[in-house]
């Protein structure tokens, strides 16, 4: 058997070696009421990896009990999401399709003197369910007899009353010390049209009520959910044992996966969305799924953050220069490399011919085992950053100055001997001379420099829009403030740089290394092509 590495798999060894489950089902159920976050994924990688780590079989279950605020748009969303990492999922199953079996489970429960019809509003409910150190009251018309209980959910079902007028409740103890134990609703009254069933059901039940149901028929062993569902899991045992369910789930929970600086909440994602904070749930500073994919995230570099993390009892944070950090050895590895300057600024090298240009050597990744190669063409006029220039450099300045050389990346060594300003005194062209005997891989000049630049052909470069992303969120010192206090309003940044036109000759979404600047993909948006930033260079991340 496999090696055993977190609490999860202790449990279902367990059981497993004990004969209680004979095998490992699993299930992951988001409700389509959004599009799946980066939280999700964490969810994602351990309900799919215990079916691989077990030979089990896991399903999509949608969570589609809650029609107002439930798409279909989300359902497709979610597919996609899951099919991006990399995960098969053995069943595709709804909430919706046991409608009918939940609603005869409910008249099971009325029949046993369970559930109750309930003329008490919501507010009314809330009022009189108590505090942690009060017990409930209980409801006027909790001892109905079944017979009457069994008539008003037959006409709760037939839209024989409004909505919030009825809604059936579990009979359990308003005086538990766990307030979901106090005769909770389990079906309320509801008119809206359900993205699959239409406008069949006037009555929808609760998910707490209908979560052990849907996994108890679909054969699931064990239903694993995030911490914030561990005071749920006694009605979810309640349910189960009161039902006769045999064998029945296992709930078990584990922390959810909080990111600093990213908005974690499918409420607020939703509000970025509509509020045109954002570009649609896929913009490339969201955390969802899609934003990720969208971005350029490889699949690869989130399910090894997920797996690094950990499964663990207890909520905690982990920082997002993790995350980063994940991706940026990923791409290191994987991404090829290309040159880009998001502040161009001319540079004429003056002693070189004009209209000669020659092919130099350029390494795809100086990562890879075997070494691949391309060539990329040099010439007179070239564009270099502005920000690899300076008037009056600080001390140890190794970048270009007056009268300071800098290696070109992959080509010559420069020089620069004059500097043109515009009429506001700003830099505007360099003119610059090479030494010739400095060609890298050929150098016998004996010049040594400390810096080396990035450059483009002025004759072939291509003019971009490149884009570079803040995070939605500023930093972390802030996180006792609502969301809406910590948006970060600077999160994009747009500048008008040039890049070689192999990145346009690939014709598809590969990763490029964007030498001493990022990892950047192109992205189609707004009917323009745009270089798109992943990730930056720069690790924050401390080991």
């Amino acid at each position: 058997m496999a090696e055993t590495t977190n609490f999860i798999e202790q449990i279902i060894e367990e059981e497993l070696s004990s004969g209680k489950v004979n095998g490992v089902y699993t299930r992951f159920p988001p409700e389509p009421n959004g599009y799946l976050h980066i939280g999700h994924a964490k969810s994602l990688c351990i309900n799919f990896g215990m079916k691989q780590k077990y030979d089990g079989k896991c399903n999509l279950f949608l969570d589609d009990t809650n029609p107002g605020k439930e798409k279909t748009e989300f359902v497709d969303a979610i597919k996609a999401d899951i099919r991006w990492l990399g995960f098969k999922w053995d069943k595709e199953t709804y909430a919706s399709d046991f409608f009918e079996n939940i609603y005869n489970f409910a008249i099971d429960l009325i029949k046993k003197g369970k559930a109750f019809v309930c003329d008490m509003n919501a507010e009314e409910i809330s009022k009189n369910r108590g505090t942690l150190t009060e017990a409930g009251k209980e409801s006027p018309w909790r001892n109905r007899s079944v017979e009457e209980n069994l008539a008003l959910f037959t006409a709760m079902r037939n839209g024989e009353f409004a909505d919030g007028e009825k809604c059936l409740r579990a009979k359990i103890d308003m005086a538990s010390p766990n307030i979901n134990m106090r005769d909770p609703v389990i079906y309320r009254i509801m008119r809206l049209n359900h993205h699959r069933t239409g406008d069949k059901w006037c009555i929808y039940p609760m998910y707490d009520f209908a979560h052990p149901i849907c996994d108890y028929m679909q054969g699931v062993t064990h239903s694993l959910c995030t911490l914030e569902f561990e005071d749920h899991r006694p009605l979810y045992d309640w349910v189960g044992i009161e039902l006769g369910f045999n064998p029945k789930p296992r709930q078990i929970e584990f922390a959810r996966l909080n990111v600093t600086n990213l908005v974690m909440s499918k409420r607020y994602l939703k509000k970025l969305v509509e509020d045109g904070s954002v570009d649609g749930w896929d913009d490339p500073r969201m955390p969802t799924l899609a934003g990720l994919r969208r971005r350029g995230v490889p699949a690869d570099a989130l399910k090894d953050f997920c797996a690094r993390i950990g499964v663990c009892k207890a909520n905690s944070e982990v920082q997002i220069s993790y995350l980063e950090a994940c991706i940026r050895e990923y791409l290191n590895l994987h991404a090829e490399r290309a040159m880009g300057v998001l502040k161009p600024l001319k540079v004429t090298i003056t002693n070189y011919p004009d209209g000669k240009s020659e092919e130099v050597e350029f390494d795809i990744n100086p990562n890879e085992e075997v070494k691949r190669s391309r060539n990329i063409t040099f010439s007179k006029n070239i564009y270099i950053d502005a920000d690899d220039f300076s008037l009056n450099p600080p001390p140890k300045y190794f970048r270009l100055k007056k009268d300071g050389m800098v290696r070109l990346k992959s080509a010559y060594i420069i020089k620069c001997d004059d500097v043109i300003l515009d009429d506001n005194g700003e830099v505007k062209e360099l003119l610059c001379s090479y030494i010739p005997e400095s060609r890298s891989g050929s150098d016998t000049s004996g010049i040594k420099v400390k810096g080396v630049i990035q450059w483009v052909n002025a004759d072939t470069c291509k003019d971009v829009e490149i884009r570079k992303y803040g995070y939605l969120l500023n930093d972390e010192e802030y996180a006792g403030q609502d969301f809406s206090e910590r948006m970060n309003k600077n999160s994009l940044t747009v500048y008008n740089g040039k890049v070689e036109p192999y990145l346009f000759e690939t014709g598809d979404e590969r990763p490029f290394q964007l030498m001493r600047t990022g990892y950047f993909k192109l992205l189609e948006t707004e009917g323009k092509t745009v270089v798109s930033e992943i990730v930056s260079l720069k690790d924050n991340f401390n080991k």
